[in-house]
């Protein structure tokens, strides 16, 4: 790098850090989450939910979340869909009430192998059901554990992803799960999900859906 192009960069690096936005003072920002709890966190929770495009949903118990589905089912013209078969998605006994209902729901369990599994998980359903192990109120943002009763796929495939998160697991920030978590023997995979699949790679455009679910609808479950 000549002498010249040198000084022509650090001027320009001199004169940004001039015009640098200014910072921002304590009492301006968000009260932390660490400090909230109850339903002010479930605030925050939502708020940041739909602020990045995503909808929420809240329901009382096992039934709630089933009449909340037979809803988002109707509304977003859902006939079939995949469903993981974690401990928060079991107990719902989703095949089954999904057969009463008129709508075909199917579990990774009902394939023969991988390839039938992903050729119905990307091509012939509408959306993929799963539980969320956690939820952080700090940014939106939810966590599954991938294994083999939530394999990665039913949350990142289908074009809607739908995730059922116990209030219970609704916590404040990411340390408090790696408190949790990590303290014990991780899991082979973390899925972190901030919203819907979005991207501005072409022509600086957003586009959601291109690497992942384009919608994403959080069910808030109180027990």
């Amino acid at each position: 790098m000549s002498n010249s192009t040198r000084d022509h960069i650090l001027s320009r690096l001199y004169k940004a850090q001039s015009t640098a936005r200014p910072f921002i003072e304590p009492e301006h920002c968000p009260e932390p989450t660490e400090n909230i709890a109850g339903e002010l966190l479930v605030d925050r929770f939502k708020a940041l939910i739909e602020a990045q495009g995503s909808c929420f949903e809240r329901a009382s118990g096992n039934d709630g979340v089933l009449k909340v589905l037979a809803d988002v089912f109707n509304r977003k013209g859902i006939s079939r869909a995949m469903a993981s078969t974690d401990r928060f998605i079991s107990a719902l006994d989703l095949p089954g009430w999904a057969k009463q209902k008129g709508f075909a729901i199917t579990t990774q369990k009902d394939y023969e192998d991988r390839t039938a599994f992903k050729r119905a998980v990307f091509t012939e359903v509408d959306a993929g059901i799963t539980g969320a192990d956690f939820g952080f109120a700090e940014s939106g943002t939810l966590c599954l554990m991938a294994n083999g009763d939530m394999p990665r796929l039913t949350s990142l495939a289908p074009i809607i992803h739908i995730a059922v998160l116990p209030s219970s697991r609704l916590i404040s920030s990411y340390e408090q799960m790696a408190e949790t978590v990590f303290g014990e023997t991780p899991p082979s995979q973390l899925i972190l999900i901030t919203g819907p699949s979005m991207t501005g790679d072409i022509q600086a455009t957003p586009f959601k859906g291109m690497h992942g679910p384009r919608e994403l609808i959080v069910i808030l479950k109180d027990d």
